[in-house]
């Protein structure tokens, strides 16, 4: 389904290099159909190519059958060359151009005009040369192959009738040379009819309907002189006289006769189009009533797969379906939750017993009771910090504007020395001698480690030899970060 133009044309190529008749006829069979109802652009490959079906020797040996049908693959491939090398040098398939008064043939100029009617003649000349008769249309395949010519000899010899018009028109009006070869076209034209109507009695005889085969006029033979005397006179040769009125009334006649033609071989092919949209609305027809037996005996069928309604056994399942974006309806499944997660974390070993207000947050921490040394977890009031206790202040509007205000911390119960405006390290230094380094180990102190991590300074009671005591006190880093954040102010 999926297949580029060249890729399909290539394809099709390769199936006619078979030694069977069979695939080689409906190859070129499954070619012509897609030149006429496939998309435009794999004609216009086909004239693009360089070579094209190169069957003129083709010969199945196979059996006398094969013998027959090789004369008509030859002469098939021989039409489908011509056919896209009458595209390549019109930029158009004479099949499909516009018909009536206004269509491409009609209003063609004369120069223009007397180029193309001899590509039509040409492809007219290659179609006929088919000449098969009724008795040879013997299998499936051939019988394909001769309808697709029909229509294809309908089609051309109306846009050939229209150019004829077109010429008769203009004749009278041309200069010498022009006339010459107008006469020229107009007697093959002549004789391209007389074929036709040959052609179109063997399509009556195997079984085409009468009403889809077009009728041909013959245009009076009264025309055919007074373009031969009309030409004489422009050559200077003495011809009889003929008065402007007879000429006119030959010529009339003439175009009437072959609009006539024109005028059925146009009824015929759109008969051919309504036809074909009657069988495509039918056969949608026949679907769709198809479609409702189908539901009808099957009602299940008609529900979507989208339905969450299951049927599987005949019962349905309406179980309750899970939602991952629903808000937990407890109010103390939050503080759980958290403290749940905390008492999973084996690297505070510690509490904190803090009592200080952390003016940055707006939150005031209750003091909590010191716990055992064995705990693992933190006893941290977490309903009052997500709101869920009552008694739990808001916060605070009562900060004040000065940055030192808030921040009158003590370190280990002594009054930090003022420090030294714009010289961080005097600043620092007087805080490392406001940290009381040596006065002996808190209680309470904080140790930071990470579960799993190899200790390679001898475990967890290991001291340094330079600095034995060397512990933070909880408290005294709460002052530290306040008086780093005053100097830096």
């Amino acid at each position: 389904m999926n297949v580029n133009i060249p890729q399909l044309a290539d394809t099709l190529f390769e199936r006619t290099a078979s030694t069977s008749w069979v695939v080689v006829f409906k190859s070129l069979t499954a070619t012509h159909h897609l030149m006429v109802y496939g998309n435009e652009r794999f004609i216009q490959y086909l004239a693009s190519r360089n070579t094209l079906f190169n069957l003129s020797n083709f010969l199945d040996k196979s059996g006398l059958q094969g013998y027959d049908m090789s004369t008509f693959i030859r002469r098939y491939s021989r039409y489908l060359n011509e056919k896209a090398v009458s595209y390549r040098q019109v930029a158009f398939d004479f099949t499909k151009v516009k018909r009536g008064s206004d269509g491409v043939m009609r209003t063609m100029n004369t120069e223009k005009l007397l180029k193309t009617i001899p590509i039509i003649q040409n492809q007219m000349d290659v179609l006929l040369d088919f000449n098969v008769n009724a008795n040879e249309l013997t299998n499936g395949v051939i019988n394909a192959a001769f309808m697709l010519l029909f229509k294809d000899a309908i089609r051309l010899f109306a846009a050939y009738n229209e150019g004829i018009i077109n010429l008769l028109e203009k004749y009278f009006d041309m200069k010498k040379v022009q006339c010459k070869e107008g006469l020229d076209i107009y007697k093959k034209f002549l004789t391209r009819m007389t074929r036709i109507s040959e052609f179109l009695k063997v399509a009556e005889q195997v079984g085409i309907d009468r009403g889809d085969i077009p009728d041909l006029s013959q245009a009076p033979s009264s025309l055919l002189d007074a373009l031969e005397q009309h030409l004489a006179s422009l050559e200077g040769k003495k011809v009889k006289d003929s008065t402007a009125a007879s000429r006119a009334s030959t010529l009339s006649n003439a175009v009437s006769s072959l609009a006539n033609t024109g005028i059925s071989f146009t009824k015929v092919d759109e008969r051919e189009k309504q036809a074909a949209l009657e069988e495509e609305q039918s056969l949608l027809r026949a679907l769709k009533e198809q479609r409702l037996l189908e539901l009808q005996k099957n009602p299940s069928a008609a529900t979507t797969d989208s339905s969450p309604i299951s049927t599987v056994g005949g019962t349905i399942n309406s179980a309750p379906a899970i939602d991952l974006f629903s808000t937990p309806s407890s109010t103390n499944s939050t503080s759980k939750a958290a403290n749940e997660l905390l008492d999973l974390q084996p690297a505070f070993q510690q509490s904190l017993p803090l009592s200080t207000t952390n003016t940055w947050g707006g939150f005031t921490a209750s003091p909590t009771p010191q716990q055992p040394q064995n705990s693992r977890g933190l006893n941290v009031d977490f309903d009052s910090v997500f709101g869920n206790n009552v008694n739990a202040n808001n916060l605070d509007a009562t900060v004040t504007s000065s940055p030192s205000q808030g921040l009158g911390m003590t370190l280990n119960g002594q009054q930090a020395h003022k420090l030294v405006s714009n010289d961080l390290d005097s600043s620092l230094a007087n805080l490392v001698g406001n940290l009381g380094i040596g006065n002996g180990t808190a209680k309470n102190d904080l140790h930071w480690s990470q579960p799993g991590e190899k200790k390679l300074t001898g475990g967890n009671n290991w001291q340094p030899k330079t600095a034995p005591s060397t512990t933070w006190n909880p408290a005294a880093m709460v002052g530290l970060t306040s008086h780093l954040f005053a100097s830096i102010q």
